[in-house]
Order: C-alpha cells, then structure tokens, then sequence
C-alpha cells in the first residue's frame, strides 16, 4: 500500500481518497459539543434550525460564534431563506460574523436541496464560500448538489428510513455516484438514529458521520467491556491484599 501522507492518526492512500469516516457531533447544545470535543474524537459540528431552537438560549449568531470557539473543524450554520437571494444574503451575513480568518475558513453554509438551494450553492461556490446542501434524499439531488459544487452533501439516512425505504442503500448509491464521476464533494451520513447506520456508514467508507451526542456515548458502551473491567477489578484487588 503505497501511503501518501498522514492525517492525525490516519493515513492517506495513493488508491483511494476516502479511506477513513470522520465523526463530526450534531448538536447545537454548548454542553454537549463541549463534552464530544472533549473525548477527542470530533472533526467538526452540525447544527440545523430545529437543533438552534431547541437547544440553544442563546441567539443563532451567539450560538455558532461559541460553538466555532470550541469545535474543531467546519461548523455547519444553515440559512432560513427559501428564495436564492435572500440565502445568499443571509449566507453573507453568517461568514463575516467573525473577523477570524480560522473563523471564515471554517464556516459552512448549510443550504437545503431544493432548486433555490442549488442555485445558491453554485453561487456561494464562486465565491469561495463553503457549503453543505442537506436534507438530500436521492442520487438526482446529489448529482445536482456536486455539479453546483457543493463542499459537502448530507443524505438523510434516518428520514429514508421512516418513510419505508433503506436510507442505507441511499447512501451507497450517492457514494458510489460522487465517486465514479470524479467529484471532490464529501458525503456526511445525516439523520444518523442508532449505531447500526454509524456502523454501516462506515462500512461503507462514508467521508463523514454526523452523529446525535447521544448516539456518540451508545458507542463506547458494551457489555462485555463492562463485565471485562469489574473483572480485572476484582481479580486486581483479590491480588493486592
């Protein structure tokens, strides 16, 4: 395997470009994101306005101000607008809440994948600002989001699921069509409810997981691990007495 260079502790391969699954934490709760980077396995965040109006008290510019203070990685802030213009005015308005040259690196404008969305993506594109078309439920969606040149795509993968299809499968088919066709687009694995869709994300070799903080703990809880460590306690201390 002819490695190329490394990424952390990650290492990036001459045969592929997606070779690992970053995991960034959905979440607009500063406690929360506060606790995911705290584990140190976080490469970004994910907010969306149900999450704002859920879990912050803070208003939207606050909110993604503290959260880009904490966080690593892109900060994905989504506009409210549903005509192109008035997304890219708000999209304006979202990059340069922050005279930080990190702070505006960072930034991603989450766009939805409608046809307003798209043409805001391809306008926000020329002007080299980075974007996240979401709630994509299709190839053709993908397909349309990465002509636009859209920095990053996020299928729904849980809202396929509650409408009786395999958001899975979903997912595979963009992979697979982002991939055979060249595009630099990154593909995050969205509306993620349980393990098994991090598990099969990954498995599939899925450039990002955007992951609910809850789903985050489930992963670091087994039974066995649990039975295993009261073991070695016990038998530990029967040995120092």
């Amino acid at each position: 395997m002819d490695i190329l260079s490394r990424v952390g502790n990650r290492k990036i391969i001459k045969e592929g470009s997606a070779i690992y699954m970053q995991i960034f934490v959905d979440s607009a709760s500063i406690e929360e994101i506060e606790n995911a980077v705290a584990l140190g396995i976080v490469s970004g965040v994910t907010t969306n306005p149900s999450l704002i109006s859920k879990s912050s008290n803070s208003s939207f510019k606050d909110t993604i101000l503290k959260i880009a203070s904490i966080a690593p990685g892109p900060i994905s802030a989504e506009v409210t607008a549903s005509n192109h213009k008035e997304m890219l005015d708000q999209a304006k308005d979202i990059v340069n809440w922050s005279k930080s040259s990190d702070y505006k690196e960072r930034i991603t404008i989450k766009v939805p994948a409608t046809v307003e969305g798209i043409k805001a993506v391809s306008e926000l594109t020329k002007m080299g600002i980075s974007t996240n078309c979401t709630l994509v439920f299709s190839v053709a969606q993908a397909l349309l989001a990465c002509e636009a040149g859209a920095t990053f795509i996020s299928p729904f993968v849980g809202r396929i699921d509650d409408i009786g299809h395999n958001g899975i499968a979903a997912l595979q088919d963009i992979l697979e069509t982002v991939r055979t066709n060249g595009y630099e687009t990154k593909v995050i694995a969205a509306s993620i409810r349980h393990m098994g869709h991090v598990t099969a994300a990954s498995m599939l070799g899925c450039d990002i997981a955007t992951i609910p903080f809850k789903v985050i703990k489930q992963m670091y809880v087994n039974p066995l691990t649990e039975a295993g460590v009261r073991k070695f306690e016990e038998d530990w201390e029967g040995y120092t007495k």
